[in-house]
């Protein structure tokens, strides 16, 4: 029943004019992975690989993710699913403007209703501060649990921001080595990392 109220959400989302970001996308990036998966990825906006494919994170960024978590033993058909902010790409990959932000924010929120994940991983500062507001700094924030609408949410950096400074690298795999240690106290004990 949830897939199907997915597929009628991704039709209103496929269909949204709601903000100016409709006029230059190629297409919309809905969110992929899992429907009814236990974790949810959170990210900024498509690029323009995303824009092209319609699929989310399979760009630059997305190839140093799905690396992560092969790391962590995590996967798209079974461990995620992953979405953005805003589901059209802002020109230039510009950070999303609030206007769209404030837009796209309610297809996020019914999207993670419907999937009603065990944990949220958010991806960079714009996905931190989607949801918790614009005072929180992702340097100080990442790393430590928070709590969403009683969902439990892990902030760490965007993949994008490993390419450009790979001395995150070490940062973002402790905080996603706290989701694998999340991970195995509430959706499955027996979940093997050969890392941790």
């Amino acid at each position: 029943m949830r897939v199907t109220e997915m597929d009628k959400l991704r039709d209103e989302v496929e269909h949204c004019t709601k903000c100016p970001l409709y006029h230059s996308r190629k297409q919309v990036v809905f969110g992929s992975g899992n429907p009814e998966a236990p974790i949810f990825l959170i990210g900024e906006a498509p690029g323009f690989e995303e824009d092209k494919t319609g699929v989310a994170f399979v760009g630059k960024s997305g190839q140093l993710l799905e690396k992560i978590l092969l790391a962590c033993n995590f996967n798209r058909e079974k461990h995620v699913f992953m979405s953005n902010i805003v589901k059209c790409r802002p020109p230039q990959n510009r950070v999303p403007a609030t206007v769209e932000q404030a837009a796209c924010l309610p297809y996020l929120e019914k999207q993670i209703e419907l999937v009603h994940p065990q944990i949220i991983v958010t991806l960079g500062s714009t996905a931190l501060k989607g949801l918790f507001g614009e005072n929180l700094r992702i340097t100080r924030e990442r790393g430590n649990w928070k709590l969403w609408q009683n969902y439990l949410v892990m902030p760490t950096f965007h993949p994008s921001a490993l390419l450009r400074n790979p001395n995150l690298k070490r940062d973002t795999w402790e905080d996603f080595k706290k989701v694998i240690v999340k991970y195995r106290e509430i959706v499955d004990q027996n979940h093997f990392c050969k890392y941790i």
